[in-house]
């Protein structure tokens, strides 16, 4: 069967749809003829904007409903940002296309201060990543910490009202949503690690469906996915959600690929780093053995587990 129409399960948010489009774009190119739809719905995690994400469910909340709508046939494909994807996916779904990775970087956004050094002593900062808390906690212990949830809208309207003194995003979504000029500083591994698959777009599909696969499978990334794989393994081998402070950020070289990850804590700011490196084809075994390594350091007690 020769597929003339495929449909995107998208959020319904500013970046959600410029990824959906995005991926909408790459497809028509790609396939000629080819119709794309994007199909917007509202998930959970977009609805509970009044609780930590840790505490509701994670970042799973993000997918449910489209992955609801992919199995009721009522679209074809998902597209996701990677780092909101959990380390493993619903039976029957598979991610048969990761797009070429963007800027991996957190940015520093602040209307009055230039960078983290720059901020007063006490000075209110807005994140509602447990990994960025974390790595806050351990360069500025002084810093007030405030949940800081919405779209990226929603979060500049908050910085601008005057609830932070900072807030820290993803530069990726804020130079996707040409916003650019809000970036006052980089926050950049390897001293501040993103989130295991922070910057890449991810496709995600029933296994079930050949016809889309095949379609899908040109806009796979070979070098993103390896990176992403690594970061993904030791996430998963560290039993990490978004209810952790874990980073990864895995780079190819002439040698093959290297990875080098952490895991904190929140409440101390105390880091546990570890790095390895692998041949390319390794990415998976890459990741458990860096896994290993934070768990030699005493991960496990700052994991609770």
């Amino acid at each position: 069967m020769t597929l003339s129409i495929l449909r995107i399960a998208t959020r319904k948010s500013a970046l959600a749809l410029w990824q959906a489009e995005h991926v909408a774009a790459e497809l028509r190119a790609a396939h000629p003829g080819l119709r794309v739809e994007l199909v917007p719905m509202s998930t959970r995690g977009d609805e509970i904007l009044d609780k930590p994400l840790a505490t509701i469910g994670g970042k799973g909340l993000f997918l449910k409903e489209l992955e609801v709508a992919m199995l009721e046939g009522r679209a074809d494909l998902a597209v996701h940002s990677l780092k909101d994807v959990p380390a493993e996916l619903e039976p029957g779904f598979t991610l048969p296309a990761i797009l070429p990775r963007a800027d991996a970087a957190d940015a520093f956004v602040s209307n009055d201060f230039s960078d983290l050094a720059a901020l007063p002593l006490g000075a209110h900062v807005g994140t509602s990543s447990l990994r960025r808390q974390a790595l806050l906690r351990a360069v500025r212990p002084d810093l007030s910490l405030l949940d800081l949830r919405g779209n990226v809208g929603t979060r500049l309207a908050k910085l601008d009202a005057g609830h932070y003194e900072a807030i820290l995003l993803a530069c990726a979504g804020l130079e996707r949503l040409g916003l650019a000029a809000r970036i006052r500083s980089r926050l950049t591994a390897p001293d501040w690690l993103p989130a295991p698959g922070q910057a890449a777009i991810a496709i995600e599909a029933r296994n079930d469906q050949p016809d889309v696969l095949e379609l899908l499978a040109v806009l796979d990334d070979p070098d993103t996915r390896l990176a992403v794989t690594a970061e993904r393994a030791m996430n998963h081998a560290l039993g990490g959600s978004c209810t952790v402070p874990v980073g990864a950020w895995c780079t190819l070289t002439e040698r093959g690929l290297h990875l080098r990850g952490m895991v904190g804590d929140v409440n101390s700011g105390r880091l546990l780093l570890a790095e390895a490196q692998a041949d390319g084809d390794q990415a998976i075994a890459l990741g458990q053995q860096v896994a290993e390594a934070l768990f030699a350091q005493g991960a496990d007690k700052l994991l609770g587990r």
